[in-house]
């Protein structure tokens, strides 16, 4: 924790401060030699955290660590007390309940961390375990809808317009009437119908697209998956399954 702190005055001096409590506070201040030790604590607190009356002051000659004094006489101009350029002043804190004390300020291992159990983070919508999720997710869809996409194609392929063809479910029968996308239905590739019977949902036309013509209710557009292609004559209505 270091520092600079200015105070003008006529005459001036660099002294290095260091705190009881504070072990990494080193700074280097310049202080007015009119300014009184209570003037000096007051400018100090704000730095340190010490209030200024649990502050006491000590000067020492730094380089050989001889105590100069203690400035125990707030009224006094710290000029009073002779200290030198590099002399160092050492803030002692005298308050055992001091928020610098214990190394509250410094180390941060101290300090209470915020814990939240599995059950309520996974409640939570925005983490970034949501986050990760939804990315993800997005992308194995994306890489099954490519596979789907893929292997649809591959089904079209053997499906042809004018076929026969049998769909499932119910085994209903009739002839291809379209092979493609059909993007007001959904991604991907479709197959429409035009059955023996009156066993679909329209005449060809899907939320107003028409994709082919076919009497009403004869009309039905499915995934290529659901088709059989083949040898799938049209069913006498009057045969009997049983002699």
């Amino acid at each position: 924790m270091a520092s600079s702190i200015e105070l003008h005055g006529e005459d001036s001096v660099v002294l290095r401060v260091t705190h009881s409590n504070l072990k990494t506070f080193n700074a280097d201040v310049r202080f007015s030699l009119q300014l009184t030790v209570e003037g000096v604590k007051d400018k100090l607190w704000k730095k340190c955290g010490t209030s200024v009356n649990s502050m006491h002051l000590e000067l020492y000659e730094d380089a050989r660590n001889d105590k100069i004094a203690d400035l125990s006489d707030n009224s006094k101009p710290l000029g009073f007390y002779s200290p030198l350029n590099g002399f160092r002043l050492h803030v002692v804190d005298l308050d055992p309940t001091s928020i610098s004390s214990g190394g509250w300020l410094e180390d941060t291992s101290l300090v209470e961390k915020y814990e939240i159990s599995d059950e309520a983070y996974n409640k939570r919508q925005d983490t970034f375990r949501k986050y990760k999720e939804k990315i993800t997710s997005h992308v194995h869809a994306t890489e099954e809808a490519k596979i789907s996409d893929t292997s649809m194609e591959e089904l079209c392929a053997n499906i042809k317009v004018g076929s026969r063809c049998e769909v499932e479910h119910g085994a209903k029968r009739g002839v291809v009437k379209f092979v493609g996308r059909a993007e007001s239905l959904g991604h991907g590739f479709w197959v429409g119908v035009q059955y023996d019977e009156p066993l679909g949902k329209h005449d060809g036309m899907v939320k107003g697209v028409r994709y082919f013509q076919c009497p009403p209710n004869h009309g039905g557009i499915v995934r290529p998956d659901k088709v059989k292609v083949g040898d799938y004559p049209e069913r006498d209505p009057f045969e009997e399954d049983e002699i």
